[in-house]
């Protein structure tokens, strides 16, 4: 029997079938639906579904935002699991839950996510250290993005505090660089597409690690760095991040073409960004 692809080589078959660093937000939210599937039985499906049918050929991954799933309770939770499941199989699929807790509690989360629900990665708060972590990077067919340099406006309150002489995010990367040793191939980092200079700065402490980077689109992230700063030494490249940019391009019955072309945009802009920088 075949081994299981990791999340690395599954991006990175994606990234080079598609031409794409980009990665679309499934990030619904009722008030913001079309009419068109708002009062359907299954409309957080019916609605990310057409979306990634319009789009699976110009992104590398997936990452749907737990919090507008869970919001609505059982039904969300289950329309998430049916969405994870009609997701082509060869792009990756990243839950954005900032999962963080005890070794058993994690253990249960870390379930939840790649038993029940099917998917490839997670991103995860690494304040509880390597034990809380151990259940997401155990196995090399699943991987955990840290917070390390996230994008909102207050991440400096915390993420640049001085620890070891340095700020605490250049720390959380030295220490995920440590873990991805000792777990290979299942650490990737978050960083803040908002903040280019800790961008960069990230790069050079973690040259081999996977780069989730939002701040793209409605945070008026900085496109160019992400795309200079973004790829490992050996060259996987970043998975770029967009949500509300794309999947609310229109709130109108073509909301998925609307999707579409906002997406090839995006992946034109990163792609032509890349030519240049080559």
């Amino acid at each position: 029997m075949a081994s299981q692809p990791t999340l690395r080589q599954k991006l990175a078959q994606a990234q080079t079938e598609n031409r794409s660093w980009l990665c679309i937000g499934l990030d619904p939210v009722r008030d913001r639906l079309p009419a068109s599937v708002r009062d359907i039985a299954r409309p957080f499906l019916a609605f990310c579904r057409a979306i990634v049918a319009a789009t699976a050929d110009l992104v590398c991954a997936y990452k749907p935002n737990l919090a507008f799933w869970l919001a609505e309770g059982p039904a969300g939770l289950h329309q998430l699991q049916q969405l994870v499941a009609l997701i082509p199989n060869h792009i990756p699929v990243i839950l954005d839950a900032k999962f963080n807790d005890v070794g058993h509690t994690a253990t249960a989360y870390a379930r939840a996510a790649f038993e029940a629900l099917g998917v490839d990665g997670v991103t995860a708060n690494p304040y509880l250290g390597v034990d809380a972590l151990r259940p997401f990077v155990s196995s090399a067919a699943h991987a955990a993005f840290l917070l390390t340099r996230t994008s909102n406006p207050s991440a400096p309150d915390l993420q640049d505090r001085i620890v070891n002489r340095q700020p605490l995010y250049q720390h959380v990367a030295q220490l995920a660089t440590r873990w991805d040793e000792e777990y290979p191939g299942t650490c990737g980092l978050v960083v803040g597409a908002t903040y280019p200079q800790e961008l960069a700065r990230v790069r050079e402490i973690a040259p081999q690690l996977p780069f989730l980077i939002p701040g793209i689109g409605a945070q008026g992230g900085n496109l160019d760095a992400a795309v200079q700063h973004g790829p490992t030494a050996t060259q996987l490249g970043p998975v770029i991040n967009s949500s509300r940019g794309i999947i609310y391009a229109s709130q109108g019955p073509d909301f998925a073409s609307a999707a579409r072309a906002a997406a090839l945009s995006l992946r034109e802009r990163i792609n032509r960004i890349r030519e240049a920088t080559a």
